[in-house]
Parts: C-alpha cells; structure tokens; sequence
C-alpha cells in the first residue's frame, strides 16, 4: 500500500498565516531592540550609574564633586562596605546613596563607624535601612519632587532658600531633630544629632544631587553645605558584589531581588494585559472561509439557525428570511434586481399579480420584527405560501 499525502485544508498553518500572526510581536521585538541600541548609544559616554560623583550624566553627581573640590573639600568614591567604614572619621563627612540596599548586619557596622563623629548622610532610606541607621525616626508616604521652602530655621537651608526636595517623608521622635523642607506638616530634610559629636541627614530624594538640576532653584548650595561640612567626603555606592553582603547569616529569596522589583512586576502585568487585550478576539466583520469538506445546505441553514435561536435575533432572522423571498419574487414579477427591496416598487407588482389574495404583502414582505420563536416560524411559512401563489398565477 502507497501513503497519500493529506491535501492542505484552510486550517493548515502556512507561511502566510504565519507572518500574519507573528509580524506584530516581531516588530514590537525589533523596536525593542532598536530602542536597547539607542539607548546604549547615547549613554556610552557614561562610565558610571546614577548618583555617581565621576559621571558627567544628567543623572550624575560630577558637578557637585566638582563644586567641592573647589572648596577644598576631597571626594573618595568608595563600592565596599570595609572601605566605607575604614575611612569613616570625625573629619568625614559619609554619603550612602542606596542604604536600603544594605544588608541589616551592613547597616550595623556603618552606624558604628558613623558614631565616630562624622557627619553622615542618607539618601532616602526607608524602613529598611531607618531602624538601625537612624532609630527613631519612620519613614511616610512620599511627596512630589518640587520646589519648596525651607520652612525651618537651620542655617544652611535658609540659606539656600527653596530647592527641589521632596520624596520620603520622615517623623522623627527625638524634638532635637531638626526638619526642613516640609510636604504635608512632615519634613523631607531631617538632621539628627548623635549622641556624642556629629549628625545623621537624611535627604527624601536624591534631586538635588543630580547634574541637570543642580543649576535649579537653591540646589548647589544646599548640595554643598549638606556635603561639604567636613574636609574628607565619602561617597559609598553599594554594591551587590561586595562579600560583605553575605555575612551575618543567609538571605531571604527578596533580599537578593534588586529594589525597584514591585514596580517592574506592576509593569510586566500591565504589559501582558495589554498583550491579552490586543490579541483577543473581537467582534467584528464576517469573513468567508473555505471549508476543509463540502456540507450540505440543509445543514448549514439549520446551524445558522442555531445561532440565531442561543442569540434570540428574531430581528436578524426575520431580516433575512424577507430579504431571501424578496429576491427570488423580483425575478417572478419583473422587477429589476436593483427595485427588489424598495416597497414601493415591489409591493405594487405583488398586488398586481395576485389581485384577490389573503396576505397583505407590505406587512408581510417589510413588516416589523416577530413578537416570538411562533410568529417567526409563521412568517416563513406565509413568506413560502406567497412565492408558490406567485409561481403559479
């Protein structure tokens, strides 16, 4: 015995049908892509990240490091939390960017080194990191970025005027923190004094520290007398490399999850149910296909039938049932195909071809939508018992 190979059908996946389906993703991964490559074209000039203090990018720090070295003051970048704390001294002023990325045993030997008299400084640390950098203090619902006023009586804020801060708001138990900068009655500049010699600043956002907004309202000399108090500046950029990250114990699945990983999630959902919505089916306009196997008229009548009946469209039935009689009348009567659905066209002719019978062919042939299944089935059967009085006057 030979094999036969099957003929392709209509639900056969060709090459057509496969470009159709797949174009849309593949052009939404080229513009990915593309925009990946841009992206990377323009920062590569960039050598560092964000709030580092050697990159000349919008989000940078190069030019507060700048206006410090011109103001004697020395800036050491520093990535690993035993060089932080090596360098830590009464004469530092210590600045850590990311101090909710720390890990709690990280964040007790940094509050050990700040106890050394130094200035440090927070970049908006939340309930991570505030219980054992800063105890005390807890951290609110954050504020818009904007310019704001002092709204206190420290020196180095009013002299600085209005800066753009906002971001973390913090409520401090200790009455000898000093706030400024407040949204909502809560500060977003809080200085705490330690209990021996130096302070704690946390900062709610990181704004005032960037290149392109360091020129903007009362930023550089706020920048600079958070900064610059101290002759040695420290600036600690955590590091997910560092050994120390790994002592004091084993981490939990989320502690190793970058900070930032809630909001990414809340996008990728966004960005499926976008993909779902596109995708869907839809409604929409009616399309011919060609059957794999033949079937009988009979039974495609009665499977649109079907249909109508779950959707109860009587409207949509009835619609085609006068439609289909008016048709194969027009023919019978003479009247042109163009005529055959204007009443006052055909309805004449029908009057004219069966003078003395019972129906009344405008309601019948263009009247309103049946009332139930009954009446439905009953204008079929009028609309039959019309065409055969036609066919044989």
């Amino acid at each position: 015995m030979t094999a036969t190979t099957a003929a392709p059908t209509s639900t056969s996946a060709t090459p057509r049908h496969l470009w159709t389906r797949t174009r849309g993703l593949l052009l939404a991964l080229v513009v990915l892509i593309a925009g990946g490559i841009a992206l990377a074209a323009l920062h590569s000039d960039s050598q560092h990240g964000s709030l580092d203090p050697r990159s000349a990018d919008q989000y940078g720090s190069r030019a507060v490091a700048q206006l410090l070295k011109g103001q004697g003051v020395s800036t050491r970048v520093v990535t690993t939390l035993d060089e932080a704390t090596a360098a830590a001294g009464p004469d530092t002023t210590l600045l850590i960017t990311v101090p909710d990325l720390l890990t709690e045993s990280q964040q007790r030997r940094l509050r050990a080194a700040a106890d050394s008299g130094g200035r440090t400084v927070l970049i908006a640390p939340g309930s991570a990191s505030l219980d054992v950098l800063a105890p005390g203090v807890r951290a609110e619902r954050p504020a818009l970025v904007e310019p704001r006023e002092p709204g206190c009586a420290q020196g180095a804020a009013l002299r600085a005027g209005r800066a753009d801060t906002g971001g973390i708001r913090y409520a401090a138990r200790d009455e000898n923190s000093g706030g400024c900068y407040p949204a909502g009655g809560l500060p977003t500049l809080l200085t705490v004094p330690a209990e021996a010699q130096g302070d704690t600043v946390l900062l709610g956002a990181p704004d005032i520290l960037f290149n392109h907004r360091l020129d903007e309202e009362g930023n550089a000399s706020l920048a600079l007398q958070l900064l610059g108090t101290r002759h040695h500046l420290v600036w600690y950029l955590p590091s997910l490399d560092d050994a120390s990250a790994t002592d004091g114990g084993r981490r939990s699945f989320f502690d190793l999850i970058p900070s930032g990983w809630r909001w990414a999630t809340l996008q990728l959902a966004l960005a499926a149910g976008l993909a779902a919505v596109w995708r869907a089916r839809r409604l929409g306009p009616l399309v011919t296909e060609h059957l794999p196997v033949a079937i009988r008229a009979s039974e495609a009548t009665e499977g649109r039938a079907r249909l109508y009946r779950k959707a109860n469209a009587r409207d949509r039935a009835a619609a085609h049932l006068r439609a289909a009689a008016r048709s194969r009348l027009a023919p019978l009567l003479g009247v042109a195909a163009s005529a055959a659905h204007s009443p006052d066209v055909l309805v004449p002719a029908v009057s004219a071809r069966l003078p003395a019978a019972g129906h009344d062919p405008l309601s019948l042939l263009f009247g309103p939508t049946p009332a139930n299944d009954t009446a439905l089935v009953r204008l079929a059967d009028e609309l039959d018992a019309l065409e055969r009085e036609v066919r044989t006057s």
